[in-house]
């Protein structure tokens, strides 16, 4: 079977090659024939593949460790939930499943655009097909993940320790889904150019692919954050790690090209710009493959010395020049259809938005890179830590949070004095009453300060945004208030599902900032019967509790918690011992609203005495909160708005209307 296996490897890797030229030469010729047979060879690549994946999986489930990879990544004590997760755990596997992933959004792409986009297809459909080609190559020439064991092992190594957590099993396919999305409009952007079809029919196309890339980024980066939460240890959930910043710098990029497009669907700017944007999203996550996979970089979250490290590197090195000298052969017939009127206006705080986007991801691919130059040019590594993306990253990350408040009280093209005056009282005073309170309360530090008072600011920004449509809509309609808000937020769901995935970033400020600036620790040893005290906590420690199992030993800490003299549970720290694999930590949390309690069990010895690691995290909650109000937004922004004529009518009346009474000029 896996002879087979291998077989079909090949031949994809063949068949991928065929596609790219069947659907230029299709499109360069114009024969309908060679471009049915690409989009015909796409359909077969995804049964193929699809293929290959059950195999594995079967390889998984049955046991069969004669092939290295289901050897090296399972075990036959592995629970069946995470040996099915094993599939994307290694290199040659998760290779495996983005194939299979761009496979599945290639052929989607040629069902949804069977009938429309019949001038762009062929070259959308070679350039999805040039990166099938790639992953194919790596698995045929490099890393197959059915190479078989000359002698093959009695049980496998079983997975990582670490790597077992729900968290980290959803948390690589909904990157990879986010990585390969990405691959969409990056394939539209380099296909309008190969046309010449340049104007926005492109990005109103992949508009809702690049939101839902952009919400599995986000989703993976919060299930990553969430898993170092609660697997590593450490107390925290972002450590400005290499890999974390891999998956961050397309965020935000991605981001930056979901703002950028606007103006050029409203205004007709910044054409180049956006294609510059969705190429470097797109390079981005090569990049951060390459960091997973180079094994150049110290990570927890990488796979090692690896060979693919070079390959990566000329993949992307070859996107990277032939797309920006596609760009510069049509930069002529990009230029923008109309010009800032005004630096004060929606526009440019659109723009504004995009450089400190863009900034930001620089400093963290200087900071990401930096220990590599250092040790080619020097000899030693240099290692950047925290402290470098804090201090270059707060101050950005504060002015992208201003600017989020600010850019829905300009208006388009040009805002008058009177207007700005009138429409930024009520956020200002919002913030500055916060900025008081928070000062006299005891809060002197500045960064904290300023981002719980621009959260304030943006807060009641959106919120009156809701408000002022919500009120109009319900005076012209008749209907009350909450149907008037349902209403607006349905007829308008780009705009408004963007306010609510706004009001999920305040969230996670807040929660970012609280943990960061307010945490708490104390470590100490303790014997049975002895006491741990740190911010109105008394934690009791009672002893030492075997927890193990058949597939792993398990000796938890048990310890009853007080808070200002009241009980409110025990809590069970843990490390963990499994066969072949260093010992890993399984912290105990309570996590209110307010604060977490953090425990970590670092030590024990045989008479019981425990060394014990307590934190508590301030408002670590409100981080989860946001990233389920984002995605909740995301996925109203996803959806179309019903806007039929009778409403699109009654929705000019009530803009009309809001004009007048709060003078917001569109």
């Amino acid at each position: 079977m896996y002879s087979i296996a291998e077989a079909l490897l090949v031949f994809g890797f063949v068949l991928a090659g065929y596609g790219i030229w069947s659907a230029w030469a299709g499109g360069r010729w114009q024969q309908d024939g060679l471009i049915r047979s690409a989009e015909r060879s796409s359909v077969v690549l995804f049964v193929l593949t699809t293929a290959l994946v059950g195999i594995l999986i079967t390889a998984f489930v049955t046991r069969d460790f004669s092939v290295e990879y289901v050897a090296s990544y399972s075990s036959r004590t592995l629970p069946m939930f995470y040996t099915i997760s094993a599939l994307w755990a290694g290199q040659s596997g998760s290779l495996l499943f983005w194939a299979w992933l761009l496979t599945l959004f290639t052929v989607l792409l040629v069902w949804q655009n069977r009938a429309k986009n019949r001038e762009l297809m062929p070259w959308v459909l070679g350039t999805m097909m040039v990166s099938i080609f790639f992953f194919f190559g790596l698995m045929v020439y490099a890393t197959s993940p059915f190479a078989l064991l000359p002698s093959p092992p009695a049980d496998g190594n079983g997975l990582n320790p670490m790597l077992q957590n729900p968290g980290m099993v959803m948390h690589p396919p909904t990157l990879y889904l986010g990585y390969v999305g990405f691959a969409v409009p990056f394939a539209f952007a380099i296909g309008a150019l190969l046309a010449n079809k340049l104007d926005a029919s492109w990005i109103r196309t992949t508009r809702r692919w690049t939101v839902m890339a952009w919400l599995f980024l986000t989703v993976g980066n919060l299930f990553g954050a969430k898993w170092a939460y609660v697997e590593l240890g450490w107390g925290g959930y972002w450590a400005w790690d290499p890999v974390e910043n891999a998956s961050f710098m397309p965020w935000l990029t991605g981001t930056a090209f979901l703002h950028s497009v606007m103006i050029q669907e409203k205004r007709g700017m910044l054409k180049i710009w956006n294609l510059v944007l969705i190429i470097l999203t797109f390079a981005l996550t090569i990049f951060g493959t390459f960091i997973t996979r180079s094994g150049i970089i110290s990570s927890v979250h990488s796979f090692g010395l690896s060979n693919l490290g070079p390959v990566f590197l000329l993949f992307l090195a070859v996107v990277i020049v032939s797309s920006l000298y596609l760009l510069w052969l049509r930069a002529p017939a990009l230029k923008s259809e109309n010009h800032l009127d005004s630096v004060i206006s929606r526009e440019s705080s659109f723009l504004f938005n995009n450089l400190i986007l863009v900034g930001m991801a620089f400093a963290v691919f200087w900071g990401t890179i930096f220990p590599i130059i250092s040790e080619a040019v020097r000899g030693v590594k240099i290692t950047v830590g925290p402290p470098f993306f804090n201090q270059v990253n707060i101050p950005i990350g504060l002015a992208l949070l201003a600017l989020t408040g600010i850019c829905p009280l300009i208006a388009w093209r040009r805002a008058s004095g009177k207007n700005l005056r009138r429409n930024f009282v009520t956020p200002l005073a919002a913030g500055l009453v916060t900025a008081i309170v928070l000062f006299l309360s005891g809060i002197r530090s500045l960064y904290p300060l300023m981002s719980f008072s621009l959260s304030a600011f943006v807060f009641v920004t959106i919120v009156l945004e809701f408000y002022r449509g919500a009120a109009a809509r319900a005076r012209i309609s008749g209907r009350n208030i909450l149907n008037a808000l349902w209403d607006l937020t349905m007829r308008n769901k780009r705009r408004y599902g963007g306010y609510i995935v706004h009001l999920g970033v305040i969230m996670i400020f807040v929660g970012i900032t609280g943990s960061s600036a307010f945490q708490k620790e104390i470590f100490a040893t303790v014997k049975p019967g002895e006491t741990i005290e740190l911010d109105g906590y008394v934690m009791h420690y009672k002893g030492l509790v075997d927890q193990s199992s058949e597939h792993a030993q398990q000796i938890a800490a048990r310890i009853d918690v007080q808070k200002n003299g009241r009980e409110i549970g025990t809590l069970y720290p843990a490390k963990m011992l499994h066969k072949k694999h260093d010992p890993v930590s399984e912290v105990a949390i309570r996590q209110t609203l307010k604060e977490d309690l953090y425990l970590i069990l670092t030590n024990w010895d045989e008479m019981q005495q425990a060394s014990i690691k307590a934190l508590v995290n301030p408002l670590v909650a409100w981080i989860w909160i946001g990233g389920t109000v984002m995605i909740i937004g995301s996925l109203i922004a996803l959806g179309p708005d019903r806007l039929s004529r009778k409403a699109a009518v009654v929705q000019e009346k009530i803009v009309e209307q809001r004009n007048q009474e709060v003078s917001y000029v569109l």
